[in-house]
């Protein structure tokens, strides 16, 4: 086992990853920028290091500040956490020449899932069911069009290296197909620093469903279920659920053991989700995360498996501490991500917390790395917290995750809170009754 782990992140996260090493008798080290010297997961490490100014590429992003915050620190490994260095093989590579491991799966299977292309072309040699479009990067408008004609319109052209919604356009006509090419190349060289697309059919009314697995490096490997995704805002996912209210156990073992066979071919290493769209009883690939997920609390709570502890365990050589043969479901589990953001118009809400009450009670977790007296820096993700409910049955969690939403309270600045009670008293999430368009659909019917 490591002796001591740095945390590369901030937020709740990084908080939820201190925890974790402190059950295994882990030394903690927190990295921070000068805005989040007062953050929660700061004041609980065993040793913090300062390693820059607010903006991200200057700290968070910062692999050489980072590194040396390692060396001073005597750290032995390190906790990516999501986002920032999380999926970036380059800082896995660096880490291991300077033998520091890299808490998560290798630079070559980061690297081979960060590329869209790449990735699709991989999960279909390893028996994943992907959506059907071009093999490869579209280079051109004539390619674009015959490949559109021949899967059918609408179509969707998404960024080859993107993600979280950048770089992704809908053409629902071959009148409409250059300017979406031309409009996602554009959104993707802004963001990724590479403009290479590709296309893939767009379904009408899928679901986001993922699986969660993990790997032990060695050909062993699982799934923990899934988790439905699909109450998204501009490709953004709001709240998550596992099980799905779609999918029955036949379904569910179905594409469980799909997924924990491409991870044991892969000889994977860690956590991992991989991402479908489902319609009329399909899977499609969408993509695979090489990381830990936001959304991974509601599989700890129908699984009673800490997925943190099981990332360490196996970055460390201690293999899992489960088999698929230990897997199994328990209730539901819903999680709301809370952001400092205003409910209706969705602006970002930084400032300082003049009161905070978070709920709780049987089945109730939050996870936030806030106070109350803290201040939200405006650099950074508004995520500021996640509520996570389990119940023994889906009506049974509803019921819970109201009463628990009527008890959170966090005043001084605007939360997105406000929707969830909205949403909680809906009959379409009541009986399930919703795709990945639908929280888009009614906004706008709402504003």
């Amino acid at each position: 086992m490591f002796n001591k782990v740095l945390i590369a992140n901030r937020g709740e996260i990084a908080l939820r990853i201190l925890r974790a090493c402190k059950e295994l008798g882990i030394a903690t080290v927190a990295i921070h920028s000068t805005a989040d010297s007062e953050a929660m997961h700061v004041r609980l490490a065993d040793e913090s290091v300062c390693i820059g100014p607010p903006p991200s590429r200057d700290s968070y992003l910062n692999m050489h500040e980072i590194l040396a915050a390692c060396e001073i620190t005597g750290a032995d490994a390190i906790h990516p956490g999501y986002g920032f260095l999380s999926e970036n093989a380059k800082f896995a590579d660096i880490l291991d020449a300077h033998g520091i491991t890299f808490i998560g799966p290798s630079a070559d299977h980061i690297r081979m899932m960060g590329d869209k292309i790449e990735a699709k072309l991989t999960a279909r040699k390893l028996g994943i069911p992907v959506v059907p479009g071009s093999d490869g990067a579209v280079h051109d408008e004539a390619a674009a069009a015959r490949i559109a004609a021949d899967i059918g319109y609408p179509v969707l052209i998404k960024a080859a290296a993107g993600g979280g919604g950048r770089g992704m356009k809908v053409a629902r006509s071959e009148a409409g197909l250059a300017e979406a090419l031309h409009t996602a190349r554009s959104e993707a060289k802004a963001a990724f620093g590479d403009d290479a697309v590709y296309i893939e059919k767009y379904l009408a009314r899928p679901r986001h469903i993922e699986i969660q697995v993990m790997g032990d490096g060695g050909g062993g490997g699982v799934h923990l279920g899934e988790r439905d995704c699909s109450l998204q805002r501009r490709h953004q996912k709001v709240l998550e659920e596992a099980p799905s209210p779609a999918l029955n156990a036949a379904e569910r073992d179905r594409i469980g053991e799909v997924c924990a066979g491409a991870v044991r071919k892969l000889g994977y290493a860690g956590a991992g989700t991989i991402e479908f769209l489902y319609e009329d009883g399909e899977f499609y690939f969408i993509e695979m995360n090489t990381r830990l997920q936001v959304e991974h609390p509601v599989t700890e709570m129908i699984t009673g498996i800490d997925l943190v502890n099981e990332q360490i365990r196996i970055a460390s050589g201690g293999g899992m501490s489960f088999s698929q043969a230990d897997v199994a479901f328990s209730g539901h589990a819903i999680e709301c991500r809370v952001n400092a953001e205003h409910p209706d118009t969705f602006v970002p809400s930084p400032g300082r917390i003049a009161y905070y009450h978070p709920p709780g009670g049987l089945g109730v977790r939050v996870d936030s790395g806030v106070y109350q007296g803290y201040t939200i820096p405006p650099h950074y993700d508004s995520l500021i917290g996640k509520l996570i409910v389990h119940g023994r049955n889906r009506v049974e969690c509803l019921m819970r995750l109201r009463r628990a939403l009527d008890e959170f309270v966090v005043d001084g600045i605007n939360t997105t809170l406000p929707l969830f009670r909205d949403l909680v008293a809906n009959p379409d999430i009541q009986d399930g009754n919703y795709d990945i368009h639908w929280l888009e659909h009614y906004l706008a019917a709402k504003a």
